[in-house]
C-alpha cells in the first residue's frame, strides 16, 4: 500500500523573464506523489512538465509556493544542500543520455558512486547489480561510442538506479529510440519500480510511454488539467 508522502507541491509557481515580459511555466500546481508511484506529467512542449520535473529535482527553484521532496523543502536548501539531495537520493534519466564518452559502460554507472566515496569493492557490486537489472553487464567494458542507442539508454537507467535511489526523473526517457527500444525500456523501469519499490516520475509526451503509467497527470500552461489513475492497482 502506498502510504508514505514522497513529495508535495503547494501553490507551485515558476516565472521566467523574458525580455521585457515574463512567461509563466508553472500556474499554481499543487501535486502529492507516494512512493512506490510510477507516473507521469504529460502535455504539449511549453506546458510546464520538464520544469516540474526540475524543481521536483531540485535542479531549479520555485517563484513561489512550496516543495517539498523526501522532508526537504526544496525552495530552502543551498546549492549544497541540494546536490547532497540529487547526490543520495534522486536518479535522473535525460533523452540524450549524457553518458561520458571517455568512460566505459562500467565506468559511467560507478560515477555517481564517486561522489558518495564508497570503498571500492562495495561500489564494484553495485555498479554490477545494475548493470545486471538492465541486462548489460556482458558491455561492461564497452564505451557509448559502441553501444546502441536503447543500450545507451540502459546504461543511463542503470547509472541513474545504481545507488538504489528513492526517487527516479526522467525526461522524455525514449524520445530517441524506436518503439522496440522504447518498450524494452519502458518494461526494464517497470520491473525496477516493482523490485526495488523506486518510485518513478515522468515528463513525456510519447505515447508508447503513457501505456506504462499507473497516474497520468496533464499539464497545459503550466495548470494540471487532469489527474488521474491509470491502473487501479496503483495504489493498492
Amino acid at each position: 500500500m502506498l502510504e508514505e508522502n514522497l513529495m508535495q507541491t503547494e501553490k507551485l509557481v515558476k516565472i521566467y523573464p523574458m525580455g521585457s515580459s515574463q512567461i509563466t511555466a508553472l500556474d499554481q500546481v499543487s501535486l502529492a506523489f507516494h512512493a512506490g508511484e510510477f507516473a507521469g506529467l504529460v502535455g504539449p512542449s511549453g506546458s510546464g512538465k520538464t520544469t516540474l520535473l526540475n524543481i521536483l529535482g531540485s535542479l531549479d527553484a520555485p517563484t513561489s509556493g512550496s516543495v517539498e521532496v523526501l522532508g526537504r523543502k526544496i525552495e530552502g536548501l543551498s546549492h549544497r544542500e541540494a546536490a547532497e539531495l540529487r547526490n543520495h537520493s534522486i536518479g535522473f534519466i535525460f533523452q540524450t543520455y549524457n553518458l561520458l564518452p571517455v568512460y566505459t559502460a562500467y565506468e559511467n554507472v560507478e560515477f555517481p558512486l564517486l561522489l558518495l566515496k564508497l570503498p571500492a569493492p562495495q561500489r564494484k557490486k553495485m555498479v554490477m547489480d545494475a548493470l545486471d537489472w538492465v541486462g548489460l553487464t556482458d558491455r561492461a567494458g564497452s564505451r557509448p561510442s559502441q553501444l546502441s542507442g536503447g543500450e545507451s539508454q540502459r546504461i543511463a537507467i542503470a547509472r541513474a538506479i545504481v545507488k538504489k535511489p528513492e526517487l527516479v526523473l526522467a525526461d522524455e526517457p525514449t524520445a530517441n529510440l524506436d518503439a522496440k527500444n522504447s518498450h524494452h525500456i519502458m518494461k526494464t523501469m517497470v520491473h525496477l519500480n516493482e523490485s526495488l519499490e523506486t518510485t518513478f516520475i515522468f515528463a513525456t509526451h510519447d505515447e508508447k510511454v503513457m501505456r506504462y503509467l499507473k497516474r497520468k497527470i496533464s499539464l497545459d500552461d503550466g495548470r494540471v488539467e487532469k489527474d488521474e489513475i491509470i491502473n487501479p492497482e496503483a495504489r493498492k
